[in-house]
């Protein structure tokens, strides 16, 4: 799917209670006359422009005045779009039906990244508005889709068919359980418009396409109405506040969910994430594997927006590694031994564990001799280009870490463990420091000249919740080596 133009469960027809007919009813039953039928499809819609500033991967900072389309479900003027089309506008406007000489103001009152929904009123006035489709939506369906492409005031329509009533919702910005395929072609800047039936009854939302297969995808009816009561109410859903997309290197391979804007007061907000930002876990999750939104949504699915998430990312303005929390902790700057690495996360690093699957740390591909056996009552994980070379010798970098809830000692008692007789080979220490990566807190030294040649470093540290102990040691001969132990703290995570 291409930008902006999973999981799969069974869509079946909404149930009596919460159905598409009572919905309307509940939102529009102030309407003047009810919803318009497929001739006024065209004055239901409307065209938005956000303008805002954002951060691309490409372009970097900019000013821009991004449209898309919508359409209006009351009489009073609340209106439906894709999330990615409105959230971290500074300033936002919409035309009703082509109408370029009558500008409505707008804001945004709840929005969903995971769902790519949101929900906007419009200034007070009495509008037409759009019904929702009461029937089941089946394969060969005739629809149309509307809205306003490429930008241009001029609306359009096209006709097809459902090819797929539910399928895949998984793409880079987004991670949606009911997915509607269907062959009425659509271009960027009819995200957001409605897809409607013959009767121009609404049975989806358009928010994705790939012109090369020319494939178009809707947000199923039943999706859109499980939560826009809650988007009404000003209840963001699955969010955190961001306009996020998933990278990948030119190998394909997930380098997290990047950030372009963030919605002010939210709890992306509120922990420190700015637009620019790589999210690359959560939850000790990595994020954007297959290049999708997939694993931060189902984290948001697991344990809900308002929990204290664990969050890792990579400040690309600055080229460091910040940890913390979204409703909690605020993201804090990783303590870094090289000087804060030389390029972004890439390809060239993998994510290695022990054998309880605890411990997660990123590590260079080239170390791919991997060891997690337990040395009670720590688990552990060891990576190393040549374990035997790294356990006997200076002359070999690596990595290890240990982790446990009993070892029942301290930060300094458990630096402790592994930095006596180091003197003895040689190292100096620099001094132990308190250190802080915003998920752990402990102290941390660095030993140089270790057998003549190594950096030597050491972290002991508990989890913010006091859950558990770590040590982290890692040995550096050359600078590239002192970037990936840079790598491995800012990544290091334990998951009980």
């Amino acid at each position: 799917m291409s930008a902006k133009t999973g999981r799969v469960r069974s869509i079946g027809r909404v149930s009596a209670l919460v159905g598409a007919t009572a919905v309307v009813a509940a939102l529009g039953g102030c309407a003047q006359g009810g919803p318009v039928g497929f001739d006024g499809v065209q004055s239901a819609t409307i065209q938005l422009e956000a303008v805002g500033t954002f951060v691309s991967p490409e372009e970097g900072g900019y000013e821009a005045a991004g449209r898309g389309s919508g359409f209006i479900i009351t009489s009073d003027g609340l209106a439906i779009t894709n999330n990615h089309v409105v959230t971290g506008a500074g300033t936002l406007k919409a035309w009703r039906g082509g109408d370029t000489t009558n500008e409505l103001s707008a804001k945004v009152l709840g929005s969903s990244e995971c769902l790519d929904l949101a929900v906007i009123q419009l200034e007070s006035g009495t509008y037409p508005f759009l019904a929702w489709r009461d029937d089941d939506i089946e394969t060969a369906l005739d629809v149309y889709a509307a809205g306003f492409p490429l930008g241009d005031p001029t609306f359009t329509e096209t006709k097809g068919i459902v090819s797929k009533a539910n399928t895949n919702g998984e793409t880079p910005w987004a991670s949606i359980d009911g997915v509607i395929e269907h062959d009425a072609r659509i271009r960027a800047g009819n995200s957001g418009g409605p897809l409607v039936d013959t009767d121009g009854r609404l049975v989806g939302v358009n928010y994705a396409g790939n012109d090369e297969l020319d494939y178009n995808y809707a947000i199923h009816r039943d999706e859109v109405l499980e939560v826009v009561s809650d988007l009404i109410d000003g209840k963001d859903v699955l969010s955190l506040g961001i306009n996020g997309e998933a990278l990948t290197d030119e190998e394909g391979t997930g380098l997290g969910v990047w950030v372009n804007s963030v919605e002010s007061g939210s709890a992306a907000d509120e922990a420190g994430v700015e637009p620019g930002d790589l999210l690359t876990r959560m939850e000790g999750v990595s994020l954007a594997v297959n290049g999708t939104m997939t694993e931060y949504c189902d984290v948001l699915r697991t344990h809900g927006q308002d929990d204290t998430l664990a969050v890792e990312l990579y400040r690309t303005s600055e080229d460091a590694y910040y940890r913390g929390q979204f409703n909690g902790d605020p993201i804090t700057a990783v303590p870094v031994v090289g000087g804060g690495g030389t390029d972004e996360p890439s390809g060239d690093y993998v994510t290695v564990t022990d054998d309880s699957q605890t411990i997660t740390v990123e590590v260079p591909a080239a170390w791919s001799q991997v060891d997690g056996a337990a040395v009670p009552p720590w688990e552990s994980v060891t990576a190393a280009p040549d374990l035997a070379g790294y356990r006997t010798t200076w002359a070999t970098p690596g990595v290890t870490i240990y982790a446990s809830q009993t070892a029942g000692v301290t930060p300094d008692e458990a630096a402790n463990l592994v930095t006596e007789g180091l003197a003895a080979q040689g190292c100096t220490s620099a001094g132990r420091e308190p250190y802080d990566d915003g998920l752990y807190t402990g102290v941390w030294e660095i030993f140089t000249g270790c057998g003549g040649q190594a950096t030597y470093v050491v972290i002991g540290a508990n989890d913010y919740d006091g859950t558990h102990t770590i040590v982290f040691t890692g040995q550096a001969i050359t600078d590239a080596d002192l970037d990936a132990l840079d790598q491995a703290i800012g990544t290091f995570y334990a998951a009980y």
